[in-house]
């Protein structure tokens, strides 16, 4: 299983399915990443926390933690 934690930078991926309970589930829902959608991956701190992402046409910021909750293709 791959997850948005495990993508390279400059990669576009596609989310297959979300991993998770309750109200983590839905804030990463929340913040338009579902089922199908497509992510590009712009930037990766040094740490590699967090993961700066383009999904839906807007920039988003997301945890590690997060990130390896949302499992992806391509």
């Amino acid at each position: 299983m791959r997850t948005l934690k495990d993508a390279k930078i400059g990669e576009t991926v596609k989310v297959v399915k979300l991993h998770g309970e309750g109200a983590v589930k839905r804030r990463i829902m929340d913040m338009g990443i579902t089922r199908g959608v497509e992510i590009y991956i712009r930037k990766v701190a040094p740490l590699g926390d967090p993961v700066e992402i383009t999904v839906r046409n807007y920039e988003l910021s997301l945890r590690k933690a997060d990130a390896e909750m949302v499992e992806i293709e391509g």
